[in-house]
């Protein structure tokens, strides 16, 4: 930081600490990543503070010949990742974008059948707690109880008889794959749209280490953050005959002038994700977070439907009688950070949950590979073991710190 400390020392204390709590912790929180300097370095650019409503070449303020190359190479780009027909990228968020999609096809009350948020789903797919709820009838789709994966019979039931105007695919807390070429199919025997939103999967889908949901749906939402190792900020794919419909609704809809930093943290994001090097992580993403599964499963521990087939697990802990809030908490002392969760029915509180969710993109992003899961692994199962001992716990946190100063995230 260079004129930050004398402009408000507060602020940049709080910054260096940020960066001491990264470099000195293990993420595992299925949703992060760490992304590289050249981001953050385009998400601080002068382009922060140009205004630039509208697309390029029909822009709402003179002086965007730049920002119009920005934009359209960062389309370019994004077209060509996951060989989509449009691509909008001024979505400040997963949230805007996925209302944007709604509002761009459907009308205030129209019905959306969506994944139940306790079996995976998300907050915006028509969660009582979200504002998408008070705009459109959802009803909720989810998984087979015995086996934890969607259930496609009971998706194709809710179609037939609920006869939404949208079916919606894709989850925050889902570990399998989704069957988006039967989803699109029934999407298709009601008449409805089908959107995926694969926020969570779109590196892995961007590297062809999993299938994607682009040649089989009508609308694509994600964020950037997460697998793609990007910047903050949401995106939209669709089929050429929504494009305008899509453009309309992000502006002069639902949002001002974009956030052209965001924009060319993008851009370079998707111009990263084209290279080689980018393929190889998301295969050892996925090969992490398989070790994972097994790691927990050999120590005694249920992994919500039997393994993974993407970059998160799901740990159920009740056969070790304890709590997900205790775990979060228990491993958070010690420096590994993960998130307490619910596992499909699920007898307790979302605040307290019989589970934790388990992600393997950051520490995979850190060069970590199976032999430093399994570590973290064990690591894991002694401290929420021994969550009251203060001796354990101390000789965890030593172990950790001392496996994050092998894997720095920026330093040296």
């Amino acid at each position: 930081m260079q004129y930050l400390p004398g402009h408000d020392p507060v602020v940049a204390r709080i910054i260096r600490q940020e960066e001491s709590r990264i470099e000195n912790t293990l993420d595992l929180i299925a949703a992060e990543n760490h992304a590289p300097r050249s981001i953050f370095e385009a998400q601080g650019s002068i382009f922060s503070t140009k205004a630039a409503e509208g697309y390029p070449g029909n822009r709402f303020h003179a002086g965007c010949i730049c920002a119009d190359e920005l934009e359209s190479l960062a389309i370019a780009r994004a077209k060509r990742l996951f060989g989509a027909e449009h691509a909008n990228l001024q979505p400040h968020s997963g949230v805007s974008a996925n209302l944007a999609v709604y509002f761009s096809v459907l009308k205030v009350g129209d019905r959306i059948l969506t994944m139940k948020l306790s079996h995976g789903g998300h907050l915006s797919h028509g969660d009582p707690s979200s504002i998408t709820s008070k705009c459109f009838h959802f009803k909720h789709y989810g998984l087979n109880l015995k086996t934890e994966r969607i259930n496609y019979e009971e998706v194709e039931e809710l179609a037939r008889s609920f006869k939404p105007r949208m079916i919606v695919a894709g989850a925050s807390s889902y570990p399998r794959l989704i069957d988006y070429e039967k989803m699109a199919r029934i999407a298709r025997s009601v008449s409805a749209y089908f959107m995926v939103d694969m926020a969570h999967i779109a590196g892995l889908v961007a590297a062809g280490v999993i299938p994607g949901p682009v040649p089989h749906a009508d609308f694509v939402t994600f964020t950037t953050y997460k697998t793609l190792n990007g910047g903050r900020g949401g995106v939209i794919l669709c089929r050429q005959a929504h494009a305008q419909k899509i453009s309309k609704t992000i502006f002069p809809g639902a949002q001002g002038t974009p956030s052209l930093n965001l924009l060319a943290a993008k851009a370079v994001c998707f111009k990263l994700a084209l290279e080689p090097e980018f393929k190889e992580r998301q295969k050892k993403t996925l090969e992490n977070a398989a070790a994972f599964a097994a790691g927990f499963e050999k120590k005694g521990y249920r992994i919500v439907s039997g393994g993974t087939d993407n970059h998160l697990v799901l740990v159920d802990l009740r056969s070790k009688d304890l709590t997900g809030d205790l775990a979060e908490k228990t491993l958070e002392s010690v420096g590994i950070i993960v998130n307490r969760n619910i596992i499909p029915g699920d007898p307790r509180r979302p605040d307290i949950t019989s589970g934790i969710r388990v992600g393997s993109p950051a520490i995979t992003t850190r060069r970590m590979g199976t032999q430093e899961v399994a570590q973290i692994v064990n690591l894991m199962d002694i401290a929420m073991l021994n969550n009251r001992n203060h001796d354990v716990l101390e000789q965890v946190s030593q172990e950790v710190a001392d496996l994050c100063l092998k894997f720095p995230v920026y330093k040296g």
